[in-house]
């Protein structure tokens, strides 16, 4: 692996949220490698080298993205959609972790071509749980298929 690939894009306005996510995952040892970026089309310019990251080897693509839906500029449903209608980024498991338990949002982040879709425990205890298990899952069992 380049030493400056990302293993997992996390993609989270709230910065509770992603603070215990990353400190999660790396107190767990399951990643070394985290970009977190606050909104959207932060993600969809570092996925596809465009605006902040224009030059970037686009070829070097994330193992997994961590994907909030309520975002300012471009929501979390509106970057899944993009990602998953592109060649070079629609095999990238995309997991929606969201505090939005609204089904309409369910259902369209799964027609969306999501590949799982989590619900953000609101206690610390419940947070570390689900984010370590997550964790273990995505980036232990789960084969990659595509590199």
């Amino acid at each position: 692996m380049e030493h400056n690939e990302i293993e997992i894009l996390l993609v989270e306005d709230n910065m509770n949220d992603a603070e215990m996510t990353i400190r999660t995952l790396r107190k767990k040892n399951l990643v070394n490698h985290v970009l977190h970026l606050k909104d959207g089309a932060s993600a969809l310019h570092y996925l596809f080298g465009t605006g902040e990251f224009t030059g970037r080897n686009i070829s070097h693509t994330p193992k997994l993205i961590l994907l909030d839906l309520k975002m300012p500029k471009v929501d979390g449903l509106e970057v899944l959609e993009k990602v998953k209608q592109q060649e070079l980024t629609k095999t990238i498991p995309v997991v929606v972790l969201t505090s939005s338990r609204e089904s309409p949002d369910i259902k369209k982040a799964y027609e969306l071509g999501a590949n799982s879709y989590i619900v953000k425990p609101v206690d610390f205890e419940g947070f570390v749980k689900a984010i370590s298990e997550l964790g273990f899952y995505w980036l232990l069992f789960n084969q990659d298929s595509f590199k």
